[in-house]
């Protein structure tokens, strides 16, 4: 099959999350099971075109969307074997941040650049004869491309029968702005409808993008059940159960060869499940850089996180100085976001030196180093998609402490005290009291129970949540949709 994918973010080129992730990895495994695919997304001003050797490739070339024509030229390059188009407008994607300024405001126009993103990436298809058998939409920023492929390019030669799909992997962010965007976009107020577009006067890109994709996906099966409720759906629950069978979760795969204890070149000593010597060096060098106390007899627990309130730590903000008060423990903390967090868990370490280490922002090193360094890994969210750091935490030996939500329920296997199975410690609650019991329980088995410690650690890192089997999933669902869309086809051509 030919497949295009189209994402706001790609890694290693701009990420804010998993979403990245996800986009920088599948594409690869579906090549290799021998499917054709590309990858467009914007030329953000982040990127490092000399560092990724980025080359002109395409333009000026234009792009009509619903009452204008916008202009834009396209570069290129390779991700470890996939070809990556990116769309330059200094217009649209010449900016500070890739979706808000330094104050953390949304850009206003967001619902044009990212429409004008989707626009241009089948533009581009026409423009070089890549014709898709599917479209592969991510998130809200892509989700026109459904409504797009069936309102504007339905007898389309090239793109009138590419199938579609949607993937979801955050419902929280549903792209919701004002109507008067309708006409830019050109999808017709025909389509401003509740069953569409229009979410109480407003535009939702990614309520369209569900009514119209071929087949809509989310990043775990947990997660997919969730957003089929009222609570974890935010609105959009009737949707997704509307669409059946063919709203289904796919749990994302773990890119093993940059999260490998036994490769990592970042981490201070590779090590493996027969041989954890390593592990014991990576955790005292990680003691030593986060300046807390280096002995190897007292647990660490790691978090690398966004600090906003989907990931809970306004909850571990409640609980943290009592945890450190009363057990044995350090903590190494990595993450950015809300100022309160970022205040919050930026002042701790001089309240309590030596026993709680934080660095404020993102260092890609100092996330290795964690999950090689750490003994638990904590991810307290109060929902989570799929997560990947728990993965990278099972892979490294290091045991999560995890809220049972989304893809944290599919791949943490609960520690059973009775006979020491299992890869991590989950709690359901939501609460800092979940928190501090689930952590103190976590901590009593390091220094009560360390024979089940060990177990844990060699079952941890025993898991295979590689993308090899997801992208075979990913294979199947694009069969899928592309029977969905011959059957649309007939159905609209009587």
């Amino acid at each position: 099959m030919n497949v295009l994918f189209i994402a706001a973010e790609c890694a290693p080129f701009a990420k804010t999350g998993g979403l990245a992730d996800v986009v920088g990895a599948l594409p690869r495994y579906l090549r290799a099971l021998g499917h054709d695919v590309i990858v467009v997304m914007p030329l953000y001003r982040s990127i490092d075109a000399a560092r990724h050797n980025l080359r002109w490739f395409h333009g000026p070339m234009g792009v009509w969307m619903g009452n204008a024509e916008e202009w834009c030229a396209v570069h290129t390059t390779t991700n470890r074997g996939t070809p990556v188009f990116f769309i330059e407008s200094q217009k649209y994607f010449d900016r500070w941040g890739l979706y808000h300024d330094e104050h953390f405001n949304d850009y206003a126009d967001n619902p044009r650049r990212f429409g004008f993103l989707t626009r241009a990436a089948l533009q581009l298809c026409k423009d070089i004869g890549f014709k898709p058998d599917v479209v592969h939409a991510h998130d809200w920023h892509t989700a026109l491309a459904p409504a797009y492929l069936k309102i504007w390019h339905w007898n389309d030669p090239l793109l009138g029968s590419a199938a579609s799909v949607l993937t979801i992997h955050n419902i929280a962010y549903q792209g919701k702005y004002p109507a008067h965007h309708l006409d830019y976009l050109g999808l017709q107020w025909a389509n401003f409808t509740p069953d569409k577009f229009e979410d109480h006067g407003a535009i939702n890109f990614l309520k369209g993008g569900i009514a119209y994709a071929d087949l809509v996906t989310t990043v775990s099966p947990t997660y997919a059940r969730e957003t089929r409720t009222p609570e974890g759906g935010y609105g959009l629950a009737p949707y997704l159960n509307a669409k059946g069978e063919d709203y289904i979760g796919i749990l994302n795969g773990c890119d093993y060869e940059v999260w490998n204890p036994e490769t990592d070149p970042l981490i201070p000593a590779r090590y493996s499940a027969d041989d954890l010597g390593g592990k014991t060096i990576c955790k005292r060098a990680l003691q030593a850089r986060m300046n807390l106390e280096v002995a190897d007899d007292i647990p660490v627990i790691g978090i690398v996180s966004r600090f906003v309130e989907q990931k809970g730590l306004h909850l571990l903000a409640q609980c943290i100085e009592g945890i450190v008060q009363n057990m044995r423990v350090q903590f190494a903390i990595l993450g950015s976001g809300e100022p309160g967090l970022e205040h919050f868990f930026g002042t701790l370490p001089a309240r309590y030196p030596g026993r709680i280490g934080s660095y404020i922002g993102y260092n890609e090193e100092l996330a290795h180093w964690i999950e090689a360094g750490a003994d638990f890994f904590l991810m307290p969210s109060i929902y989570e998609p799929c997560g990947l750091n728990q993965m990278y935490s099972l892979r490294y030996g290091t045991l999560p402490i995890v809220r049972a939500t989304g893809g944290l329920e599919d791949t943490v296997m609960q520690y059973d005290e009775r006979t020491g199975e299992g890869t991590g410690f989950k709690f359901y609650e939501p609460s800092a009291h979940a928190i501090y019991y689930t952590v103190g329980w976590a901590v009593s088995t390091y220094y009560d129970r360390p024979h089940h410690m060990q177990r844990l650690i060699r079952s941890a890192m025993a898991q295979d949540f590689s993308w090899e089997r997801s992208a075979r999933a990913y294979e199947a669902a694009y069969a899928r949709a592309i029977e969905n869309k011959r059957r649309w086809d007939r159905q609209h051509a009587l």
